[in-house]
């Protein structure tokens, strides 16, 4: 019974991963992977989330490499105060819409594995990515609980705009004598590009998704030379493949002139050796050729023995 249950217990475990990987194999979507975090929000929220106090969200295995954090705010105490949160810098005269009386905001990054679905679902050719992408969303909560599916909100800025500090992540190497560029990503499909307001840091007017970006280097001396390489290893091969494909045929044609040869002497031996064919009366017989010597009788003086 034991090792059944153990058997039973390592197969459910597989299952159990082979689906996780299956769901996050599944999501392609920037916007359906939103709405998995914010369900994840949902199951984890209680009474002791406090306001004011951030709250780390603890995501399964499948969506591994993204951190997710929460605030909870009322909606006057945020628009007065402003808030921080990780690498978000909300100002005061903050506008959340519409907001009844709380609000939670959600900070995403997706590190550097679930990042390329925004690259992916948006138009950013000519462009490569050099930080994870960083998210900032609002949903409407009750008083007290999170028991119902929350609606999403919209941030507006006032006085002062979002300020989003890259300085703390981890950014790809890219060239020094390039800048980054700031990217917005909406959720209506676009992107917007704007320049930095300082190193690594981005300002924006409402909430979203963002990332740095760099031009993609064109390259034009590494494409030329890298079509020369082909170029000169596609004509040694063929020259080296001819090679041997004409030591190939020189070697058949000398093995088919070697067994024709072969058979010509094996033809000639047998019609050297053939029987001759003679008649015996009326009949045809075989008959063989003479290979010994004639027999020949000696004469010699008889003398009688001496006495």
């Amino acid at each position: 019974m034991g090792f059944l249950f153990s058997i039973t217990l390592i197969f459910l475990s597989f299952a159990a991963l082979q689906a996780l990987q299956s769901q996050s194999q599944q999501i392609k979507s920037a916007r359906l992977l939103d709405l998995v975090i914010r369900d994840y929000i949902l199951k984890s929220y209680n009474k002791n989330f406090r306001t004011g106090k951030l709250h780390k969200i603890h995501l399964p295995s499948n969506l591994s490499g993204i951190n997710v954090d929460t605030i909870r705010f009322r909606c006057g105490s945020l628009s007065r105060y402003g808030a921080k949160i990780k690498e978000f810098h909300l100002g005061p005269g903050i506008y959340v819409h519409p907001c009844v009386k709380r609000v939670i905001l959600v900070r995403q990054n997706l590190g550097s594995n679930w990042s390329s679905i925004y690259y992916n679902n948006y138009e950013l050719s000519g462009y490569q990515l050099i930080s994870p992408i960083l998210g900032l969303l609002a949903y409407n909560v009750g008083a007290t609980n999170f028991t119902t599916i929350p609606s999403e909100l919209k941030i507006q800025t006032g006085r002062k705009p979002i300020i989003v500090d890259f300085s703390n992540t981890t950014l790809q190497n890219s060239e020094p004598d390039i800048i980054p560029l700031c990217a917005s990503f909406d959720q209506d499909g676009k992107v917007s590009l704007s320049n930095q307001a300082h190193p690594n840091v981005c300002v924006a007017t409402k909430h979203g998704h963002f990332g740095l970006v760099v031009e993609s280097p064109l390259m034009p001396l590494k494409r030329k030379e890298s079509k020369w390489k082909i170029a000169i290893g596609s004509s040694i091969g063929a020259v080296l493949g001819a090679f041997l494909l004409s030591l190939l045929m020189v070697a058949m044609f000398a093995n088919a002139k070697k067994k024709a040869r072969m058979d010509e002497l094996v033809r000639r031996a047998y019609e050297e050796e053939a029987l001759q064919v003679s008649m015996v009366g009326h009949v045809r017989a075989l008959t063989a050729s003479s290979t010994r010597t004639l027999p020949t009788i000696e004469h010699y003086e008889y003398r009688p023995p001496p006495h």
